[in-house]
């Protein structure tokens, strides 16, 4: 399966694909999309449209992860967040592409096998399960290829639930 992790936000949108096929992940790329600040922020939402449908279009995923949004003290940052996300998640759609949402404790938990990992350990756990000599930079990248791997985890451990029946 060819998935596509995204991490999103209005100044930075991180990005990972991995090709998780029977033998574990593999194939990895990563990276982000930056937006100017200067940008009103519909110019900023469109880059992140646009950037992502082209991406889209050149790794061809079978299904994109996003995490959910995850609301914290500072609601206005929850809402610049959201904005991103469903550029991301229209961008997917449009493409004709799955998108799957998980919950941050739900990604932590693939990824580390705790639901309250720190962020530099989901980083670490990140590079080891990808084969990688070094953490992915920059940290939103970190986190697409997380949701990207809780993807692939979750359906291995689907389809082994569905042979033990």
């Amino acid at each position: 399966m060819r998935i596509l992790g995204i991490d999103p936000g209005l100044a930075a949108v991180g990005w990972g694909f991995i090709v998780y096929p029977e033998g574990g992940p593999r194939d990895v790329q990563w990276g982000e999309i930056r937006t100017a600040s200067d940008l009103p922020t519909a110019r900023r939402l469109q880059k992140i449209y646009r950037d992502l449908e082209d991406l889209i279009r050149n790794l061809r995923p079978e299904a994109v992860s996003i995490e959910e949004l995850f609301f914290a003290a500072n609601v206005r940052t929850a809402i610049i967040v959201a904005q991103a996300r469903g550029a991301a998640i229209l961008a997917t759609a449009e493409s004709r592409v799955d998108v799957v949402e998980y919950t941050p404790l739900q990604i932590k938990k693939a990824v580390t096998g705790r639901g309250r990992a720190p962020k530099q350990q989901i980083q670490r756990m990140v590079a080891t399960l990808l084969g990688l000599k070094e953490t992915p930079r920059p940290d939103h990248a970190a986190d697409a290829l997380a949701a990207a791997l809780c993807h692939g985890h979750t359906l291995k451990t689907r389809r082994l639930i569905q042979l033990s029946r």
